[in-house]
């Protein structure tokens, strides 16, 4: 991008992140709730310690998947239609516009992982061997989520459900993230280097992020 379409990216960004500050979504009503789920699986399994321990890794991932969608297509992601134009007046490209969503978007999902992670450790007490593989699996894992969300949302944009369409969307087409995630980590756990899983994460990063960035002027003329 120009440097000038860099430094709107980042302003729009900012500017989500604001209003997300301001709203507090994700920290008071989406991480609380991701929490909650990872408390309840072992509650409703009665499985044993070792079970547990086993399982804690998928059922981390799981829940960032789901409820990592929900921070994607949150309320705060969209802007009204007045502030919208007043965007496109200002010049501000649709690809920019989409990154700026997609920049703020995975701030915020690699916060809530962030936060769901001591969670999930307490809880499951999992075997931490090969856990520097994690700031890798943590951010590209996170980037996806942000793309496809931001793509579901935007598609969405002025339906009456869109908080019910956008995860329904893009569930199905992340489930590539969570296989490559889960095996990353069991992959890493038992010493092996995961590169070819978080190389997969990787491509459908890049695939998400062209698709959002071809895609956007279509998603704009439509909307």
């Amino acid at each position: 991008m120009k440097p000038n379409a860099v430094r709107q990216c980042a302003e729009l960004a900012l500017k989500d992140l604001r209003l997300e500050l301001r709203a507090r979504e994700v920290g008071l009503v989406i991480a609380p709730f991701g929490a909650v789920a990872l408390l309840l699986i072992p509650m409703a399994v009665d499985a044993s310690t070792a079970l547990l321990r086993q399982l804690g890794p998928g059922m981390y991932w799981v829940v960032v998947l789901l409820f990592g969608v929900l921070v994607a297509v949150r309320d705060t992601a969209v802007e009204a239609p007045e502030q919208h134009a007043v965007l496109r007046l200002l010049g501000v490209e649709p690809a920019v516009l989409q990154m700026g969503r997609a920049l703020a978007n995975f701030v915020l999902v690699l916060l809530f992982e962030l936060l769901l992670l001591p969670v999930s450790i307490a809880l499951y007490d999992p075997d931490l061997t090969g856990w520097p593989w994690l700031l890798l699996a943590l951010p590209l894992t996170a980037g996806g989520l942000a793309l496809l969300g931001t793509i579901a949302n935007s598609l969405a944009r002025g339906l009456t459900g869109r908080s019910t369409i956008g995860p329904l969307m893009v569930v199905p087409i992340a489930v590539p993230l969570l296989l490559a995630a889960v095996q990353s980590t069991r992959a890493a756990g038992l010493g092996r280097a995961p590169w070819p899983w978080l190389l997969l994460i990787a491509v459908v990063d890049v695939a998400a992020l062209l698709l959002l960035v071809l895609t956007a002027h279509h998603q704009e003329e439509t909307a």
